[in-house]
């Protein structure tokens, strides 16, 4: 059964930290957009991080997230030198982005339950007036 790491586990919060201030005032790309870090999962060396995020977008503005992701994938040797300097720490772990689709996964799973539950409101509405 594997430990628990809490070093690892306090990297990754201190990094998620520190990222969601670096992106919002470091980086003055505007294809980036709403950008959210959502979690950081660091390896146990700590010699690599994979940094989820999330972007706020309507439905169909797909394009726009894998823009940002390879804005942020290209930005990620600057924000790995900017870390350098706000942390102690000796080795700063290279940085690789991933979209987390949770919130747009959860939001639509809501939306499904909603329409489920009106249907079954409205199938319950037409057995009542049958009767």
């Amino acid at each position: 059964m594997p430990r628990d790491f809490p070093r690892t586990r306090r990297v990754g919060e201190q990094l998620q930290r520190e990222l969601a201030a670096l992106i919002r005032d470091e980086i003055d790309d505007p294809r980036i957009g709403m950008v959210s870090i959502s979690g950081v999962e660091v390896s146990r060396d700590l010699s690599h991080a994979k940094v989820f995020f999330s972007t706020m977008l309507t439905p169909g503005e797909e394009q726009d997230a894998d823009v940002s992701l390879q804005v942020l994938q290209g930005a990620a040797g600057f924000l790995r030198r900017l870390l350098g300097r706000h942390l102690a720490m000796r080795h700063v772990p290279q940085l690789h982005f991933r979209r987390d689709n949770s919130l747009q996964q959860g939001a639509r799973l809501s939306a499904l339950i909603d329409s489920a539950v009106r249907a079954d409101r409205h199938a319950d509405d037409d057995s009542d007036s049958d009767n």
